[in-house]
């Protein structure tokens, strides 16, 4: 497993994250096997949030560490809020509020990091401050970031929090890449041309801010995954031909071929299935070779100008 920095210079986190919304069906039991067997697969890095099963999958988490409090040391747990029925809420009460009762179903006392999970319409950006200061300065958040925020969204939530915006979540794929195919067609009246973001990739590198790809293996939307999809015969042959010369599986050199974007990109993966685990933490060592990434790129649909 390769280790980065993403918000403290001084903790080495897992390049590969576990998304934990899928587990809220677990008993505590089945859940503190889970996040051992992902330890000792070297993922020590944990993605929560507050909506995930209506707030279940915090409680039965909190719950495996109730029966191995040693676990705690071994992890960095990070959760999401801002998401309500109906809307969104970046309220200084309400991310208050969230925090506090994500820490209460956890069973912990800090979090790592706590992300703001969708854009909220009518945020102010003195009451995000705010909140953040009193969560920093009680000791309940160690650092703080986004999910699914444009480059100005971060730059103006910047200009009033004091506190680093250290991550973002972005959903990015092989099959969904705009962000990454823009890049290649700066100045070309084509659909990979057109940048939806503000530059992300290139505004996050120059901030120092780490993108956490989610759904790393799904095309569209929610419309599930590309490996083995007859919608994409030619990248999984890609895939499974590329992934016999690594020795790793199809899943793994998906996850691979994220990983070797230069700005150190940390995937969240939300696989419950053990083989599926392994499967990518072993990727995790792997650096594809430029040609073995662009015949990815192109075979996945994209075309170099």
């Amino acid at each position: 497993m390769k280790y980065i920095h993403t918000f403290s210079k001084d903790i080495p986190v897992s390049q590969v994250a576990l998304g934990c919304m899928r587990i809220s069906s677990m008993t505590a039991a089945e859940c503190e096997a889970y996040i051992s067997h992902a330890l000792d697969c070297g993922i020590n890095y944990f993605d929560h949030a507050d909506i995930y099963g209506g707030g279940k999958c915090e409680e039965v988490f909190g719950a495996a560490l109730a029966l191995n409090p040693s676990l705690r040391e071994k992890m960095i747990i990070q959760t999401k809020c801002g998401i309500r029925p109906g809307r969104y809420d970046f309220s200084k009460d309400h991310i208050i509020a969230s925090a506090e009762k994500s820490l209460s179903k956890l069973g912990i006392e800090q979090l790592d990091v706590l992300l703001l999970h969708r854009p909220d319409l009518l945020m102010e950006p003195e009451e995000v401050a705010a909140a953040f200061d009193h969560l920093y300065t009680s000791g309940k958040v160690r650092a703080f970031g986004v999910s699914n925020h444009s480059a100005l969204q971060i730059e103006l939530l910047q200009k009033y929090v004091v506190q680093p915006i250290t991550i973002n979540q972005m959903q990015l794929s092989i099959t969904n890449a705009a962000m990454v195919a823009s890049g290649a067609n700066v100045n070309l009246a084509n659909k990979d041309g057109v940048n939806y973001d503000g530059y992300l990739r290139d505004y996050c590198r120059l901030h120092g801010i780490t993108i956490q790809p989610w759904s790393p293996l799904q095309h569209g939307f929610i419309s599930g995954t590309f490996l083995g999809s007859p919608d994409y015969p030619e990248l999984n042959a890609k895939l499974r031909e590329i992934g016999e010369k690594y020795g790793v599986s199809d899943t793994g050199i998906a996850i691979a071929w994220l990983m070797r974007l230069p700005e150190g990109m940390q995937p969240i993966v939300g696989s419950t299935n053990a083989q599926r685990i392994e499967e990518i933490a072993k990727a995790a060592d792997i650096t594809l070779s430029r040609e073995d990434w662009y015949e990815i790129y192109r075979t996945a649909g994209y075309k170099l100008p």
